[in-house]
């Protein structure tokens, strides 16, 4: 049950990214303690669109979520989406949870998530991102810990990930009945993205994006309560003008959400081919190696058998030499 919020509250704004599937609205319904987001076991998803959803915690402090749809999940609007999630948290991201699930094989789509964020935000976003992996209970049914998990055979993009991290990770399980668990789950991440927030200087992420886009609502909500406290207007006459300027913010919105989804595109398909590239020569590189492998095997069976010939041959028996 959420408590009263009092008049000096900390606000952190918490932002969900990851694969369509992984999980990222049933962590968001976990941290606000109740189903805010449609959740359910899907392959196609359940987000389509970025959603904002809000929670008062016991010591009065604000803590925003605000769930997103997978950058690669076959939507044409990402572009747009990305915008709208600037557009919630103009004032800036405190922590994006990079949702993986522990149920899944990391992926080339999870690779490639990942690094769009840093070629549309800038290297900097990695000081604020946080790898949250669902399935918690998959692993505590087989008796093993999340760095059992990452100790078998972790890929290395991942490893990547996390070090570029700073092994910022927690785990959920999102399907526990226990709210002293799940509180204890939510604890821990916020105690990390407290972390983050000092390790920052107490400054969210922004770059010019946010800026701008804080700029354009201010002015137009700065001119619609200017409307607002002038005389001489019928009710209609006023609600005409604000949607005028309402129009005029959507138009800038627009505008750069085409130069966002221009530049998805651009950097999606650079990594996508880079991504393809690498699996090309990683598979040439392993076909290199068994080549290796089996000459190698041939040769030392080949060995072995001179030597087995070698062993069967009877020895050559020398005659006397009479001097």
């Amino acid at each position: 049950m959420m408590e009263k919020a009092s008049s000096s509250n900390e606000v952190r704004t918490l932002v969900l990214v990851g694969r369509t599937g992984n999980g990222k609205s049933a962590t968001g319904n976990s941290v606000l303690g109740r189903r805010a987001f449609k959740s359910r076991t899907s392959s196609s998803g359940v987000t389509s669109v970025c959603e904002l959803q809000r929670t008062i915690m016991k010591d009065g402090s604000i803590v925003n979520v605000i769930d997103t749809p997978g950058l690669f999940a076959g939507t044409d609007s990402a572009g747009k989406e990305i915008v709208k999630c600037i557009d919630m948290a103009k004032d800036g991201i405190h922590a994006i949870l990079m949702v993986f699930s522990v149920r899944t094989r990391f992926s080339e789509e999870e690779q490639a998530t990942f690094l769009t964020l840093q070629a549309l935000f800038g290297h900097q976003i990695v000081d604020y991102m946080i790898v949250v992996f669902t399935g918690g209970d998959d692993l505590e049914a087989n008796e093993e810990t999340l760095d059992d998990y990452l100790g078998c055979e972790c890929p290395q993009p991942l490893k990547d990930i996390l070090t570029l991290c700073g092994n910022r990770k927690v785990l959920f399980d999102n399907k526990t009945k226990d709210e002293k668990k799940r509180l204890g789950q939510v604890q821990e991440l916020l105690n990390v993205v407290n972390m983050i927030i000092s390790h920052n200087g107490g400054r969210p992420f922004t770059n010019e994006l946010f800026i701008e886009l804080k700029e354009k609502a201010t002015i137009r909500d700065n001119q619609q309560k200017m409307v607002d406290s002038m005389g001489g207007y019928s009710k209609a006459e006023t609600l005409g003008i604000k949607m005028q300027m309402q129009q005029k913010y959507d138009d800038e919105l627009k505008r750069i959400t085409n130069m966002v989804e221009s530049k998805l595109k651009e950097e999606s398909a650079n990594l996508l081919k880079s991504l393809e590239e690498e699996r090309v020569a990683r598979l040439k590189a392993e076909e290199n190696y068994r080549s290796i492998q089996i000459t190698s095997n041939n040769e030392i069976q080949k060995l072995k058998w001179d030597l087995e010939v070698a062993n069967k041959r009877p020895p050559t028996r020398r005659g006397c030499v009479i001097m």
